[in-house]
């Protein structure tokens, strides 16, 4: 037993003597650098109410362009990019056989105008209302019928002067029989011609007839004339509106139908930002309101717009609303597709809580900001939620309520619980 003690109180004291603290080296762990840095105060003004919504920007109007005929593509002389005038040929299709009936139906319409002015010729029809007495043939019958009725009156007074003179022994009965049967004679005539006439103003009304067909068939060569000109100029497919070609997926040789997509042309000159707005800031909003929205091609730049439209309904499964916004675009330096931030400003102002821009800093490993408030000698830091830059000052929504003190200087040397000491920027 007395061989293994001394092995062990060896042991014991050279642990004993190897674990014993340093003094300087704990001292040194529990000092701290105290770093100064320059602070500023958090301060509250007032600003316009608003509250931000995120969105994405579409085209004011959009058009898939289908061809009005079926054919064979021949010619797209526009690329996707390109800017294209309302009218402006997109695509060419091959347009004989439209062509070939356009050159039928005109010859058609001749034929149709000829069988026209014939049949108007025939009853000498020049214009105005018809009038069966003035065609030709009906005139001269009516001529020939008034002139029998005049030879019929004359031998009636004949035929009466002469039974008179009988009477007295003046003129023989043989001579007053002649008369009575010229008499006869003429209203038999007489009433020949005006059957004649009837006849004439029959056949007068029969030829008209005959107009009236011709025209008809006229209107409906004219008619077979303008499809047969349509189908031709279908056949050409122009821009319905001044804007850029997003998608152009034809190409010559195809043989596109009538559901086939030609080109997509979109306008942008006005672009649409819809914003999906909860139920309780939708109730806020109002037609005409500004908005203000960002994107990340133009950092720092507002674009403004209006509130254009507001849907009654609300997406059932977001439980949000969308509102509608429309921003003028004369340069197309917004684009469809691409996503904003909007602000919505209202009526009246808010009380807001800015500091200088200099005391934010952004964590990306988190994409989050932060900033140290300044309290009783030490930093704390505090993640906050910013908003609007107004010059070197930055709006803080969230985290801080506007009495705190920042630090706006050597931020990359301080850390949560930091002792530090301050100088007023």
């Amino acid at each position: 037993m007395k061989s293994l003690a001394i092995p062990l109180f060896t042991l014991v004291t050279f642990i004993s003597c190897g674990s014993k603290p340093d003094a300087s080296v704990n001292a040194d762990s529990r000092k701290q650098v105290v770093v100064t840095v320059a602070t500023a105060h958090a301060g509250r003004r007032q600003v316009p109410a608003s509250f931000e919504e995120t969105g994405t920007f579409v085209a004011d109007e959009s058009s898939d362009i289908a061809p009005p005929v079926a054919g064979r593509v021949i010619f797209t002389p526009v690329d996707v990019g390109a800017f294209v005038r309302k009218g402006q040929v997109i695509c060419e299709l091959d347009h004989r056989d439209a062509q070939l009936k356009l050159q039928q139906a005109r010859a058609q319409i001749e034929e149709a105008n000829a069988a026209l002015r014939q049949s108007q010729s025939r009853i000498g029809l020049s214009g105005g209302t018809f009038d069966p007495n003035k065609v030709p043939e009906a005139a001269a019958a009516r001529a020939n019928y008034e002139s029998a009725q005049a030879q019929a009156k004359l031998a009636a007074a004949d035929s009466r002067r002469y039974a008179s003179l009988t009477a007295t022994g003046d003129v023989s009965r043989s001579a007053a029989d002649r008369a009575s049967t010229q008499q006869e004679t003429a209203e038999a005539q007489a009433n020949a011609a005006r059957q004649q006439y009837e006849a004439a103003l029959n056949g007068a009304r029969q030829s008209y007839q005959i107009v009236a067909s011709s025209q008809a068939s006229l209107a409906a060569v004219q008619a077979q004339l303008a499809q047969a000109e349509k189908g031709f100029a279908d056949t050409t497919i122009r821009a319905p509106f001044d804007g850029f070609v997003t998608a152009r997926p034809v190409a010559a040789g195809e043989f596109v139908a009538l559901t086939s997509k030609i080109a997509t042309v979109v306008r942008i000159g006005t672009l649409k930002l819809q914003l999906q707005t909860p139920e309780q800031q939708a109730a806020r909003a109002r037609l005409g309101m500004r908005v203000l929205a960002r994107v990340a091609a133009y950092p720092g730049r507002d674009f403004e717009g209006r509130i254009s439209a507001s849907n009654m309904s609300v997406d059932p499964n977001s439980r949000a609303f969308i509102l509608e916004a429309k921003f003028p675009n004369p340069n197309a330096a917004l684009r469809p597709g691409m996503f904003a931030t909007a602000r919505i400003v209202l009526p009246g102002g808010e009380d807001a809580v800015f500091v200088p821009r200099s005391a934010v800093i952004r964590d990306k490993t988190t994409d989050s900001y932060q900033l140290f408030v300044v309290k009783d000698g030490k930093a704390r830091l505090r993640v906050v939620l910013v908003g609007d830059v107004d010059g070197d000052s930055i709006r803080i929504r969230s985290g801080l309520d506007g009495s705190e003190t920042v630090a706006t200087s050597n931020l990359t040397e301080i850390y949560d619980g930091a002792p530090v000491g301050s100088r007023h920027a």
